[in-house]
């Protein structure tokens, strides 16, 4: 039995907990020996206020998962990978395009892995979508991802800050699935973004994009729904519609459901992330948070009211 790779997180917050421990925990490839963040603590393993006291505390680390907000992972996955460890970064994986090409060429220059966990292609029906749809002609793309800011990020005002993504925080999930599907590249045609008052990051977005071949692509993103979540992506074909929900993880071909399984994205991720990191290989995709940086430049910007929890909200 190989020897599991002793890995370290970052950043502790709600998809910390919820995914990534659980799944590091549950992998017989990982052994988490430590963690970071300047809030929340892991059970069982030494806690560091900084990753720069983890690095520097004398513990053996194989890999370092970056899950804190993406401002703040350039400097994180740079020192990572400086001190000898293969890292993954959580989607979005940087603040810019070009901060992940340089983490990239440094990974390559170390001899180490980088790899961009776009977690929501490994949803259970991303795989046999793309299958179904190698064989068809796509004639359109329509896409809605609706949900409550309040219940993902209750409290956290780096979402509104200059690089919190705002509501692409969730919204380039669709955008990495899109991406994953379509048989030639995108660019943004137009759009707009809704910023919240006082903020510098959009609570809606609506895009509207083309591929290569001239496949017109809407997407709504929303932050203030109500109610259950609606992840969506819905391809118009010559040989009927394809649609996707729940985030990937239910798949319709012309109104019939089709038989998947389960989806288990971050047992997913960790199973490849343990392949590439044996190979010392790197597995970067830039191309969701191109067209995310692609919207501040050609979308039109309007003000909105205030971020619901924030100190502006009087509701």
């Amino acid at each position: 039995m190989r020897t599991p790779i002793r890995v370290a997180v970052v950043g502790l917050g709600k998809i910390a907990h919820d995914q990534h421990l659980p799944s590091i925990r549950n992998s017989a490839d990982f052994e988490l020996v430590a963690a970071a963040s300047p809030a929340g603590r892991a059970i069982g393993v030494p806690n560091f206020d900084s990753i720069e006291a983890m690095l520097g505390a004398g513990i053996r680390i194989d890999a370092v998962v970056l899950c804190q907000p993406p401002q703040f992972r350039f400097h994180a996955a740079a020192l990572a990978l400086r001190a000898g460890t293969h890292v993954l970064l959580e989607k979005p994986p940087g603040a810019t395009t070009l901060e992940v090409d340089q983490l990239e060429t440094l990974a390559k220059e170390c001899g180490r892995t980088l790899y961009t966990a776009w977690h929501s292609r490994l949803a259970a029906g991303v795989a046999p979508a793309r299958a179904w749809l190698a064989d068809r002609r796509i004639l359109g793309v329509r896409i809605e991802w609706l949900e409550d800011v309040q219940r993902w990020h209750p409290g956290q005002r780096w979402i509104w800050e200059a690089g919190g993504f705002g509501v692409f925080d969730p919204g380039i999930n669709a955008l990495s699935i899109l991406t994953h599907l379509m048989p030639d590249a995108l660019r943004l045609i137009g759009g707009s973004l809704e910023v919240p008052r006082g903020g510098c990051a959009p609570i809606r977005a609506e895009l509207h994009l083309r591929s290569a071949s001239e496949v017109s692509v809407h997407a709504v993103f929303d932050w203030r729904h109500t109610g259950p979540e609606v992840w969506s992506l819905r391809f118009d074909t010559d040989m009927g519609e394809l649609n996707l929900s729940a985030g990937g993880a239910v798949l319709q071909v012309r109104d019939q459901a089709v038989a998947v399984g389960a989806s288990d994205e971050y047992k997913s991720i960790y199973r490849r992330f343990a392949v590439l990191a044996r190979a010392r290989a790197c597995e970067v995709d830039s191309a969701p948070l191109r067209l995310v940086g692609d919207c501040f430049m050609r979308c039109q910007i309007c003000a909105g009211d205030p971020a619901p929890g924030s100190p502006q909200d009087r509701t």
